[in-house]
């Protein structure tokens, strides 16, 4: 039977997302969609509830919900938009960069681990990723100009 690249890496990135979600459950009390909101408000510095909707590819309320409760657990700040409307700016608390922080090292070892298993270079495999990343996001700026 002939591989399928695109349906491979919908179950694979499946299979990652609830793996993720059963050790940050487990060991940080924190689902894996709670933590990567807080991971690309990081990387976004300080951003708006509307980039994030964007990057995780939700709903604008939605990431209220969420960033309400990621608030009530002290890990981001939500402030109004000193721009005015009904935007929020959002950024890390402390203890949210903390997590990220600590979390983020756990899960590079983890990954890398997964893939020495199988026999993948983790350094290689990380290139190519992060070039697949770069080119799609290159293309979808390039098709909404």
């Amino acid at each position: 039977m002939k591989r399928n690249l695109g349906v491979d890496l919908h179950v694979l990135t499946a299979r990652l997302d609830r793996a993720a979600d059963r050790i940050l459950r487990a060991e940080h009390n924190i689902s894996y969609s709670r933590f990567l909101a807080l991971t690309l408000v990081g990387r976004l510095g300080i951003s708006t509830q509307r980039a994030l909707a964007e990057c995780l590819g939700v709903t604008e309320p939605s990431v209220s919900r969420m960033t309400g409760v990621l608030a009530a657990d002290g890990l981001l700040d939500v402030q109004p938009d000193p721009a005015g409307g009904n935007r929020r700016r959002l950024s890390l608390t402390d203890d949210g960069k903390q997590l990220v922080a600590s979390v983020q090292t756990g899960f590079e070892e983890r990954l890398a681990a997964l893939a020495a298993h199988s026999g993948v270079p983790y350094d290689q495999y990380a290139e190519q990723t992060s070039r697949l990343l770069e080119t799609f996001e290159r293309l979808e700026q390039e098709r909404t100009k």
